[in-house]
């Protein structure tokens, strides 16, 4: 079975600005087949992690190159090894795999991204060019938004989250969790005018989601269950 992409999404990719395009980075965490048709959800972390100073040749070019070549059905939170790794043992990958069990939601069916594609050491590095990387990058995610008619966008991180609220105008808190443990971190759930929901949870690289007092599956379960019944398709 062939996966089509909308084309909205690869006319979106080939208008990315050279700039971004030859920069270390990385645009998109499942292949093809999460973004062939309608979805519930839309992953979205800041940006790339690692070191765009050891990691040059691993540019958002070559990237983009290896995700129209990898497996239609996958998930680099799944199939891909980190740090050497077994696939989908590493860091965040074994708390994603948690939280979307959980909710019963198939990770490679599940479009994920970064809110910017270009990689840096920190966010503070990355905040100074904050402005102009998400003019650059979101014309993308806005064509994801439209094309899979997205209701829920799952932020990973409070930077993420905060940036992306920004963007869609989702000022309205409806709903938050606290981890019941001695650090009280907050995951909250804002609404925008338009019905869309966004929800911002612990970053699954510091907080592990597999301990219950600090999972905040449930607020993003419920997230998903605010949308119209049109767009559940879980």
């Amino acid at each position: 079975m062939t996966t089509t992409v909308d084309p909205k999404i690869h006319d979106e990719l080939a208008r990315l600005p050279q700039d971004v395009r030859m920069r270390s980075g990385a645009v998109f965490y499942s292949g093809q087949d999460a973004f062939s048709k309608n979805r519930p959800l839309y992953i979205l972390g800041l940006n790339p992690g690692g070191s765009p100073k050891d990691q040059t040749a691993e540019t958002v070019e070559r990237d983009l190159t290896a995700w129209r070549e990898m497996a239609s059905r996958s998930s680099r939170y799944l199939d891909e090894s980190w740090q050497g790794k077994a696939p989908g043992t590493h860091g965040m990958q074994p708390r994603m795999r948690h939280m979307f069990d959980r909710l019963g939601v198939d990770l490679c069916e599940t479009p994920a991204s970064n809110l910017v594609f270009v990689r840096s050491t920190s966010e503070a590095a990355l905040a100074a060019e904050k402005e102009r990387l998400i003019k650059m990058c979101w014309p993308v995610h806005q064509a994801v938004l439209e094309s899979l008619h997205i209701q829920t966008i799952l932020c990973l991180g409070g930077t993420a989250g905060r940036w992306v609220r920004e963007v869609v105008g989702a000022s309205d808190r409806v709903d938050s969790f606290r981890e019941s443990n001695a650090r009280g971190w907050s995951s909250e759930t804002h609404a925008a005018r338009d019905g869309r929901c966004v929800v911002t949870v612990t970053h699954p690289g510091r907080a592990d989601w597999r301990n219950p007092a600090a999972d905040p599956t449930p607020l993003v379960s419920a997230a998903l269950g605010r949308a119209p019944a049109a767009f559940r398709h879980y």
